[in-house]
């Protein structure tokens, strides 16, 4: 008996020390430079409890387990295919699905978040699948990369598996602190990685980078939690200016931002994956249209949905409340297929509800 527990403890301190995807591990030291690392731990601008009673835990089990044939579409998505052979003149966007874009701005490629794998899970066989079977471009396929840019490292965000086919065509990999280990690990130069604190910025060939806060956590095993920084974007040009919220709870952070770096030409944020009971930590798209409003947004995408079950609502749920919540305020909503090419500050944009083909 023993002699089985003690292999089962050495096996699982292998996994855990050895598996690839799990990640690095970054210096204290390096992380007690930041003014928001503090006891041991990144912490948000304002209180953000994550903690679940016993009750809350026990109930979301049960909603789990209830039938909910409206959480994912009723057949698989098809996305557009997107042409890779030619650099547009004017800055424009395609969404992979989830919070994953190819950003295309003087003649500049940037990816953000862009998890391409097919379950946002340690082990992908065992974690919820992607809507759809296929991408508007795998990542071998996509033309030279200039810049990634990552949020956070929770796996929906920063996934291993895209990390390494990527690795070999960009130039450059803009992350919050903490994230370079990870991507060490996964055989990324440290000479291309930029690590970054909330409020820093970078220019880069032309463009300028800004690491922004967002109000979330981070952990990409069960020990590890809040050990990395989370964080949003600002990307800018002489002329066009794009906000990138990664995922985030709703806070004073965004009147900041925008008083700071808007107007803005597009935001990018999240509008789904959110539940009464992690309130702190995902926005509702209702929260979404008042954050838009607080960068002083001039079109927004939302985001966060679209490819993945992680969350109880139905899976249309997130858009649909963000253009209701929108239509009162008169904001300007792009809502692109997966795939579909955006230039977003022209006139003509798209704003149909594609995802009705796909409703039970």
């Amino acid at each position: 008996m023993y002699i089985f527990l003690l292999i089962a403890a050495v096996s699982t301190y292998i996994f855990f020390r050895t598996y690839p995807p799990l990640g690095g591990k970054t210096k204290r030291s390096i992380k007690q430079r930041s003014p928001n690392f503090k006891n041991g731990k990144f912490v948000n601008q304002i209180p953000t409890s994550m903690g679940m009673k016993p009750a809350e835990i026990i109930s979301i089990i049960r909603d789990q387990i209830k039938s909910a044939p409206n959480r994912q579409p009723s057949r698989r998505l098809t996305p557009e295919h997107l042409d890779t052979s030619k650099q547009p003149k004017e800055p424009q966007i395609t969404w992979f699905g989830h919070s994953a874009f190819l950003l295309q701005i003087n003649d500049k490629n940037i990816l953000l978040d862009p998890m391409f794998g097919k379950s946002p899970s340690p082990i992908p066989a065992i974690g919820p699948q992607r809507f759809s079977n296929e991408l508007p471009a795998n990542p071998e396929d996509l033309p030279l990369i200039d810049a990634v840019v990552i949020s956070h490292d929770h796996y929906d965000h920063l996934d291993y598996p895209s990390i390494k086919k990527l690795n070999s065509k960009t130039t450059m990999f803009f992350v919050p602190i903490g994230l370079a280990a990870h991507l060490r690990k996964w055989g990324v130069n440290s000479e291309r990685i930029t690590e970054l604190d909330w409020w820093d910025e970078r220019t880069f060939e032309g463009l300028s980078l800004i690491c922004t806060p967002s109000r979330h956590f981070s952990g990409r095993t069960l020990t590890d939690r809040s050990t990395t920084l989370w964080a949003s974007w600002v990307i800018r040009t002489d002329d066009t200016s794009i906000f990138f919220s990664g995922d985030s709870g709703y806070g004073p952070h965004y009147k900041q931002i925008g008083k700071q770096y808007g107007p803005f030409d597009l935001t990018l944020l999240e509008c789904g994956q959110y539940d009464p009971r992690w309130s702190t930590i995902h926005m509702t798209p209702e929260q979404t249209i008042q954050a838009h409003k607080d960068l002083r947004g001039k079109r927004m995408i939302p985001m966060h949905w679209g490819a993945f079950v992680l969350a109880l609502h139905d899976w249309t749920e997130p858009v649909e409340r963000a253009l209701a919540a929108g239509a009162k305020v008169d904001a300007t909503i792009i809502t692109p297929r997966i795939g579909e090419t955006v230039a977003f500050k022209a006139n003509n944009y798209p704003t149909e509800a594609w995802w009705k083909e796909y409703e039970s």
